[in-house]
C-alpha cells in the first residue's frame, strides 16, 4: 500500500477504535460465541480470545454496537485493548498461520485514518445521494480488515475521500469491438474516430493495464482519447462511478484488492449482467404492482474490447441506469449503508447522514415500520415466488425518502450477486460458466436473503435507530410486517421457520479471511434470532 499521510492524533485514535471494534465483533460472532466463551455480567458483554477474558459495554443486540474501550483482564486488572493485541490473540487462537492478517488490520485502520484526513479537506458532493455513497468511511461492522485497499495511489479514487475525477476515453477499433445489449449511452460521452467505438476506461484501471495495452494502443486497435468533459464521481463500492453527463452508473473493472476480493468483472458476469437484466424486467414489474415504491436498477448493457480475456475483463463496463431516474419526483434517494452507520463519528463526516437532517428521527418506529415494508416483503417474494435471489445488503440498498424523511421507495441495485435459484428457470440457452454464475441452490439462495435482508442490513439499521436503547420494540414491529406477508402469501414454511425463531445465518468474514479464500467460499455461522425474542 501506498505511503499515507494518516491525519491528526485524534484521527488516528477514530481509526484505531473503528478497527478494534470490527475485529471484536468478528471474534464474539465467529470464534467465541461458537465456542460458548460469549457472556453477560451487566453492564458488560464477556468474551474470551485465546485464554484471555475481554470485556466491553455492548448494545444494539445482534448489530453489537460498543460503547466505551474494550478491556483485558491481566493479573486481576482490567487494561485497555488494542487492535494489535486483539490481533494477536486472533492469531493465538486459529493457529498463527497466516502472515498477512495482522499486516491487513493494520493497512485497514492506516486507511481509515487516510480517509479521515482527506474528508476534511474536501467538501461532500451537493447531491444528497452521492453524498451517501460517499459516506462509509469504517466499512462493513464485521470485517477485521474493512477497509483494506490494494495498489497504489488509491486515495485519489476513494469515495470515502469525496473523490471525482474525469474518467479516461479510448477509441475501440470496431473489428474488436465486444458489447452486448443497450451500451448506447456511452457513445454521449465524446466523440470516437470513423471506425471506432467510445470506451470509458477508469484511469486507475488503466494505470494498472499498462502493459497490457502498450501492444494494442500502438497498433491502432485502441486510441487514446483524453479525458472526459466532466469528472465522475466513485460510489460505495469503489469501482463503480457516476457519470453525470449521462446520468448513468458505469461499473469497471479494478484488478486491485478491496476487503476480499479482486474487483474485476469476469467476462461471464459481463454477459451475465445483460442476461439478468432482460429477465427481471418482467420480475420487478409484478415486485412494484404488489409492493408499492419497489424500484431496481437495471444494467442493459457492457462494452469492452476483444483483445483476449485479460482486457476484456479488465477493460470492461457494465452500463447501470442512475437512481434518480426510477424514483418519482420530491423522493430523495440514499444508500443504506449511511443510514446505518446513523450519526457519524465527529469529523468523519458532515453532521449525521447526507440527506437526512435530523437523524435519529423523532418517531422512530413509524420510520422503521416504513423501512421495513419498503425493503423486506418484496425481497421475500422474489425468493418465494419468483425463483429470484436478491442481494440486499447495505451498499446493494438506496432508500427513497420524502420530503419528511419518511421512506417511501427501495431501489435494489448490482446484479452480480443476484441469482436465479436452480430448477425453476430455464437457462439452457446460455453458455455453461454464464449460467452457473446466475444461479443458487435453494438453500444457498434463501441463506443469502436470509443474512443479507436481516443480519446485514435490517439488524444495523434498527441498532442506529435505537442509539444505546433496546431494539426489541423495532424487532417486535418487523415481526408484524413480516407475519402480514407470510399470512398473506399462506405461510410459506421458510417464513414460518423465520418468524418463530429459527437461528439466522451470518457471514464468517473473519474465518474467509483468515483462509485467505475468494469470498464466494465464504460460510456462514450461526446468530440468535432477533424475531424470537421481539
Amino acid at each position: 500500500m501506498t505511503s499515507l499521510a494518516l491525519g491528526s492524533p485524534a484521527a488516528v485514535a477514530v481509526a484505531e477504535e473503528a478497527s478494534l471494534s470490527a475485529l471484536l465483533r468478528c471474534c464474539v460472532r465467529e470464534l467465541s460465541g461458537p465456542r460458548g466463551q460469549v457472556g453477560h455480567e451487566d453492564p458488560y458483554l464477556l468474551l474470551r480470545v485465546a485464554g484471555t477474558r475481554l470485556r466491553v459495554r455492548a448494545h444494539g443486540g445482534l448489530a453489537l454496537r460498543f460503547e466505551g474501550r474494550p478491556e483485558w483482564l491481566e493479573n486481576g486488572s482490567w487494561r485497555p485493548l488494542s487492535a494489535d493485541m486483539l490481533v494477536r490473540l486472533v492469531e493465538t487462537e486459529l493457529g498463527e498461520d497466516n502472515d498477512e492478517f495482522a499486516a491487513q488490520v493494520a493497512a485497514s485502520r492506516d486507511a481509515m485514518a487516510a480517509l479521515i484526513a482527506a474528508r476534511r479537506e474536501v467538501p461532500p458532493p451537493a447531491d444528497p445521494w452521492l453524498a451517501s455513497e460517499q459516506a462509509l468511511v469504517f466499512g462493513h461492522p464485521f470485517h477485521p480488515s474493512p477497509k483494506a485497499r490494494g495498489g497504489e495511489g488509491w486515495l485519489r479514487y476513494a469515495p470515502e475521500a469525496h473523490a471525482s475525477f474525469p474518467l479516461r476515453l479510448l477509441g475501440v477499433r470496431d473489428d474488436v469491438l465486444a458489447e452486448a445489449g443497450d451500451s448506447g449511452s456511452l457513445d454521449e460521452l465524446g466523440q470516437a474516430p470513423p471506425g471506432y467505438s467510445l470506451l470509458p476506461a477508469h484511469p486507475w484501471q488503466l494505470e494498472l493495464l499498462a502493459a497490457d495495452l502498450a501492444a494494442p494502443l500502438a497498433d491502432g486497435r485502441l486510441v487514446d482519447l483524453g479525458d472526459s468533459a466532466r469528472t465522475a464521481v466513485p460510489t460505495s463500492s469503489v469501482r463503480t462511478v457516476y457519470e453525470p453527463l449521462i446520468d448513468r452508473c458505469l461499473k469497471f473493472s479494478l484488478d486491485v484488492r478491496i476487503t476480499n476480493c479482486l474487483r474485476k468483472n469476469s467476462w461471464y458476469e459481463l454477459a451475465g449482467a445483460v442476461e439478468l437484466s432482460r429477465r427481471l424486467e418482467p420480475v420487478f414489474l409484478d415486485l412494484e404492482a404488489a409492493f408499492p415504491g419497489t424500484r431496481w436498477l437495471p444494467e442493459p448493457g457492457y462494452r469492452s474490447a476483444e483483445l483476449g480475456t485479460r482486457l476484456l475483463e479488465g477493460l470492461g463496463v457494465i452500463v447501470r441506469i442512475g437512481p434518480w431516474s426510477v424514483c418519482r419526483p420530491g423522493v430523495t434517494p440514499l444508500l443504506s449503508g449511511a443510514l446505518a452507520a446513523g450519526p457519524q463519528t465527529a469529523g468523519t463526516a458532515p453532521g449525521g447522514v447526507p440527506g437526512m437532517a435530523g437523524w435519529p428521527v423523532a418517531d422512530p418506529v413509524r420510520w422503521w415500520r416504513a423501512y421495513v415494508e419498503r425493503v423486506a416483503p418484496p425481497v421475500f417474494d422474489a425468493y418465494l415466488d419468483h425463483g429470484v435471489v436478491l442481494e440486499p445488503h447495505l451498499q446493494n440498498v438506496l432508500i427513497g425518502v420524502d420530503a419528511d424523511g419518511l421512506p417511501v421507495e427501495a431501489v435494489f441495485r448490482d446484479l452480480e450477486g443476484t441469482k436465479l435459484v436452480a430448477g425453476r428457470h430455464d437457462l439452457s440457452g446460455l453458455p455453461g460458466r454464464v449460467a452457473e454464475a446466475l444461479t443458487y441452490d435453494a438453500a444457498s439462495g434463501w441463506n443469502r436473503v436470509v443474512y443479507c435482508l436481516l443480519v446485514n442490513h435490517l439488524a444495523e439499521i434498527a441498532a442506529s435507530l435505537a442509539g444505546t436503547g433496546s431494539t426489541r420494540e423495532l424487532w417486535a414491529v418487523a415481526g408484524e410486517v413480516l407475519a402480514e406477508y407470510a399470512a398473506s402469501r399462506g405461510w410459506p414454511r421458510p417464513l414460518s421457520d423465520l418468524l418463530s425463531g429459527a437461528p439466522l445465518p451470518a457471514k464468517a468474514n473473519l474465518s474467509v479471511r483468515w483462509a485467505r479464500s475468494a469470498d464466494r467460499s465464504a460460510g456462514y455461522v450461526t446468530v440468535a434470532n432477533p424475531l424470537a425474542t421481539a
